[in-house]
């Protein structure tokens, strides 16, 4: 690891990719069960059919990072989270306190910040269900060292990010 704040920027989009795969493959499930009428070419660039039922659902922008969370995580870990949880705890902890990119460098606001995220992003890529905690198996040390999740595009904690959704989504 080059720096400790990585541990978020790759872990979490990492953890984006595992939701990711989830969405691709409700699409493609979806783009494969329609039969594509006689008429169609090899594009699918015809008028009738499939294809413009699918156009004419749109995207709920608002709401994307929220259903994105809610979605569950099927494929496991993508990366070996105890050792990222190795390197943070190990290398980047300050005795005194605070995180820092790399042993030698001094602690710091911002490394603080995006290490936590880091730990805790490492903490819960191995859980399956959105509302379920890590497995003691998946917290390196005691299950004390449990942080609290965060969300992954955004970078807050769940329960502050559900917070702010309720608030802006009301008319």
């Amino acid at each position: 690891m080059v720096d400790g704040c990585y541990s978020f920027w790759q872990g979490a989009a990492i953890a984006l990719t595992q939701k990711l795969v989830m969405i691709i493959d409700e699409q493609l499930k979806l783009s494969y069960s329609c039969k594509k009428p006689s008429g169609e070419d090899a594009c699918g660039t015809s008028s009738s059919g499939c294809t413009s039922e699918k156009s004419s659902s749109a995207v709920d922008y608002a709401k994307f990072g929220f259903d994105f969370i809610q979605r569950s995580n099927q494929i496991g870990p993508l990366f070996h989270n105890i050792a990222l949880q190795q390197y943070i705890l190990l290398c980047a902890q300050v005795l005194e306190g605070g995180l820092r990119d790399k042993p030698g460098k001094n602690r710091d606001h911002y490394h603080s910040c995006y290490c936590l995220s880091g730990l805790s992003v490492s903490q819960y890529s191995a859980t399956t269900d959105s509302d379920s905690c890590p497995l003691p198996q998946h917290v390196l040390g005691p299950y004390s060292n449990l942080l609290e999740p965060i969300h992954p595009l955004y970078n807050v904690v769940l329960d502050k990010y559900h917070t702010a959704y309720e608030f802006f989504s009301q008319e």
